[in-house]
């Protein structure tokens, strides 16, 4: 390792735990450029869905979590990231430079790191089993240490809005196109959303609706639908809804999801009731009393007894993702 900087394959090793970030149907809309000081995040404009996403928030959303996941990466292995947000004015797709200060890591950082190759999204139906307070308040805590607001929130803030989206959703043919080419696809795929990852149409009885795609072959755990899904909803704001504040609830969203999971719980994030205004704006109110503007919703709960662990969703090779400054 250089004096004052990572070697060469340190980087290439954080960016490329940096890519297992979630993303909209696994788009992973996200490119690198990677010098001998500094890693400059960008947003890879070409991966936008403008049916899921017209306005490109949960573009923003998904490379600030990739950003947050290089951040973990970096610090469990003894570098603290600078970062810079929106550092490049005239280049809004510039979304973060980072550069490299010596760190000890502490045992939460590891932890968190370990989290970084185990966590997945899991659709499928929770447990019984409510999270308890004390840990719900302390995810709260670690997202607000990100620069947002966070809120715990009930089915009924969420179900009206859901319906609204899915009902505005399947109107539009460029979601449904969008929907089709996106999911469902066969594991040698490198992104997109694998039908092994899905659950079967029809088979989830959990009280919040997931977004139901074309082809899933995911099966419930034994006993789902047995007794109620007690998942915990965890909303993510932002007073100002800005490119700075989509991209801090993407790096608060990867803060929760990766501490849940080293806690043992299963996370699945939500974005289909903040993708139509009408139900964004609802689950606003409804939430955070229209002071604050939702950017992702985080189920979270505990796997029912018996569920198959999920398999790796895939990945582009880090190759085709990095570019040299």
């Amino acid at each position: 390792m250089n004096r004052g900087q990572p070697d060469a394959a340190t980087v290439r090793a954080a960016v490329t735990l940096a890519c297992r970030a979630p993303s909209v149907h696994n788009t992973q809309p996200w490119r690198w450029r990677v010098g001998a000081r500094s890693v400059q995040l960008h947003a890879d404009t070409g991966r936008r869905l403008p049916g899921v996403d017209p306005d490109g928030a949960d573009l923003l959303l998904s490379c600030g979590a990739a950003l947050h996941h290089l951040r973990v990466a970096l610090a469990a292995v003894g570098w603290r990231a600078l970062v810079r947000r929106m550092p490049s004015p005239d280049d809004p797709q510039h979304l973060a430079t980072v550069e490299f200060a010596r760190h000890v890591p502490t045992a939460a950082e590891i932890r968190m790191a370990t989290a970084l190759r185990r966590r997945r999204t899991d659709r499928r139906d929770y447990s019984n089993w409510a999270a308890p307070e004390a840990a719900l308040e302390r995810l709260e805590r670690i997202a607000e240490a990100e620069g947002v607001v966070a809120r715990v929130a009930g089915p009924a803030h969420l179900v009206p809005a859901i319906s609204v989206a899915a009902a505005v959703q399947a109107a539009d043919p460029v979601y449904r196109v969008e929907l089709r080419n996106w999911t469902g696809r066969g594991g040698g795929s490198p992104d997109g959303v694998p039908a092994a990852s899905v659950p079967a149409a029809g088979s989830g009885r959990g009280v919040v609706r997931m977004r139901e795609f074309p082809v899933g072959e995911l099966a419930q755990p034994p006993g789902a639908g047995a007794e109620r899904d007690e998942a915990a909803l965890l909303v993510l704001g932002t007073i100002r809804d800005d490119p700075l504040g989509r991209l801090r609830s993407g790096e608060a969203m990867s803060a929760v999801l990766l501490a849940a999971t080293a806690a043992g719980m299963a996370t699945c994030p939500l974005t289909q009731p903040l993708e139509v205004d009408e139900a964004r704006y609802e689950v606003g109110r409804a939430v955070f009393g229209g002071d604050v503007v939702p950017q992702v919703v985080l189920r979270l709960g505990w796997v029912l007894p018996g569920a198959a662990v999920l398999p790796l969703t895939p990945r582009r090779g880090v190759e085709e993702v990095v570019d040299p400054l």
